[in-house]
């Protein structure tokens, strides 16, 4: 993956169609899956975190596509710490907690953390 600040503000921007501004963490997968780029706006400007593994990959949600357009994907934040983990949240068993009212059942599978 060779993409660096522009590059990944940009598919933020058309791919994704999200606001590269709002703070959110985007995430960004190589095409092997064993290396991981996260870009985020801070108050004063951008940053890049990635992660490359040594052996085995990286287990992301599945992409989802609705009338041919990318849908993007937002998980919680424990959630992105197991994936940074390798741990697979699939088998994961969650424990009933409460959640807003003005949430959706489907919500708990973000990709895009919000903080």
């Amino acid at each position: 993956m060779r993409l660096s600040f522009d590059g990944l503000f940009a598919r933020v921007a058309t791919l994704i169609r999200q606001d590269p501004f709002s703070g959110h963490l985007f995430l960004f997968r190589s095409r092997r899956g064993n290396f991981i780029k996260i870009l985020w706006w801070d108050i004063d400007g951008w940053a890049i975190f990635s992660k490359r593994l040594e052996a085995g990959t990286f287990r992301f949600p599945d992409v989802r596509f609705i009338d041919g357009k990318y849908q993007p994907i937002e998980i919680e934040r424990a959630d992105l710490a197991m994936l940074l983990d390798g741990i697979d949240t699939e088998s994961v068993k969650r424990l009933n907690r409460y959640r807003r009212p003005d949430r959706k059942p489907d919500q708990h599978q973000r990709l895009i953390p919000k903080y």
